[in-house]
């Protein structure tokens, strides 16, 4: 038995009408959903992110600093050079962020080594990064990268190996911006393979200045790819980019 409030009430809701508003509800929830998937993502990349940092190059700012402390007296390229501050090696990886496309960019300090020259050839030369302290702008990629893409745990550094000297005809007048192709064993995630590298040389006074990018095929050396499911997608490959600042050791 019902009572008229109940029997009025029930009248004033015509058939129907509770699924429809229920039905209503899901589709703005849904659109608000792909809204915040798609434009949070854009607005982040985009407003906060920021652009990436510019490609590393013997030009770059923190090469200029780094020449400034040396000084500008010109020294004779003769001997071994000593890799020193302003050197840098990273990553950069073309990435897409739930349907937005970006570049993401990490990059080490802990860079050593040194090479000789004798007369006008590169005779050997050697280097080593840390890939340990690798960073980008996001703290979750990083713990990616170390973790299962780059398994730093198990392989710390990244190191190259000239293996065939470099004629450099003449030596090159200060701040004149040469290239030179390098061909050696890049050791990277426990694979050792032979590269050849396009490299920049620039004298800047009493410093050298080696600029280059390496191309990197994850699955040549057995890196697993950085995508997220669901999340984060990428390339099957990235650029591993160079920066070295040698002074006369």
């Amino acid at each position: 038995m019902t009572t008229d409030a109940t029997h009025e009430t029930n009248q004033g809701s015509p058939p129907g009408k509770k699924p429809r508003r229920w039905l209503k509800g899901a589709i703005i929830g849904g659109i608000v959903v792909v809204a915040l998937l798609v434009g949070g993502p854009f607005v982040y990349i985009n407003f906060i992110e920021g652009d990436p940092p510019a490609a590393l190059s013997v030009n770059s700012q923190s090469t200029q600093a780094a020449a400034d402390t040396a000084g500008t007296a010109t020294v004779p390229t003769d001997g071994t050079w000593k890799v020193g501050s302003g050197s840098q090696v990273g990553y950069r990886v073309k990435e897409v962020l739930f349907g937005q496309s970006t570049t993401a960019v990490g990059r080490t300090s802990g860079v050593t080594g040194q090479l000789a020259i004798s007369g006008t050839t590169v005779q050997s030369a050697s280097f080593t990064a840390d890939m340990t302290t690798v960073a980008s702008d996001q703290s979750q990629r990083d713990g990616q990268f170390r973790g299962r893409i780059m398994e730093t745990s198990r392989y710390p550094t990244v190191t190259f190996a000239l293996t065939k000297p470099i004629d450099l005809g003449s030596v090159p007048a200060t701040g004149v911006t040469r290239t030179y192709q390098a061909t050696g064993d890049l050791t990277l995630h426990g694979v050792t393979k032979s590269v050849s590298i396009s490299l920049e040389t620039q004298r800047s006074g009493a410093q050298i200045k080696i600029g280059g990018q390496i191309p990197i095929v994850f699955a040549d050396y057995n890196v697993s790819n950085p995508s997220f499911p669901g999340v984060v997608t990428t390339e099957d490959n990235g650029i591993m980019e160079v920066l070295l600042v040698l002074t006369k050791s």
